[in-house]
């Protein structure tokens, strides 16, 4: 498992949110803007509501019941906004998709909130000059664990760049 943090500003606060570790690739990638070649469904998503001309216009992390945060997206054709019910980790990765903004009820930041001081980063790095592809994503799991999505994207890309030109070394 891994764990999404969003951050309130007014009140200094993170909300951490479990969620697995497929989830949390697609948050990424969503985040980073790095798109697989074929949709997943998060892009399908996107594509439907783009081609019907409509706007996911925000998502909204509603509850928290029993340990499982319940969430919303919202969207509207300009004239009718209609709320339908997401898992939360699906309406990030379609809010970050589609730039849309995220936000918590005020009852799920008071029950859930924790001082965003109170969270550890760690400076882990890579530091071989040429990592093997296992140490690569040893430590991009590492990164993840430490909720250090920016380093993870990165080294996403860097993953990706190797294994394409391995590819592209293996049609040749």
């Amino acid at each position: 498992s891994h764990i999404l943090v969003l951050f309130e500003p007014q009140n200094n606060l993170n909300i951490p949110i479990l969620i697995g570790e497929y989830e949390a690739k697609i948050i990424i990638l969503s985040r980073e803007n790095i798109h697989a070649k074929r949709p997943l469904t998060h892009n399908l998503l996107c594509d439907v509501i783009n081609q019907f001309s409509l706007v996911l216009s925000k998502v909204v992390v509603e509850s928290f019941k029993e340990g499982i945060f319940y969430s919303s997206i919202y969207i509207t054709d300009g004239v009718t906004t209609k709320k339908i019910d997401s898992r939360t980790s699906d309406a990030i990765a379609l809010a970050l998709s589609m730039n849309a903004p995220i936000y918590a009820t005020k009852s799920v930041i008071n029950e859930t909130g924790i001082e965003a001081n109170s969270f550890i980063n760690s400076d882990a790095d890579t530091t071989a000059d040429n990592p093997t592809i296992e140490e690569l994503e040893t430590q991009l799991d590492i990164y993840e664990q430490n909720e250090e999505y920016e380093k993870a994207a990165e080294l996403m890309k860097r993953i990706n760049k190797i294994l394409e030109a391995k590819d592209k070394g293996n049609q040749q």
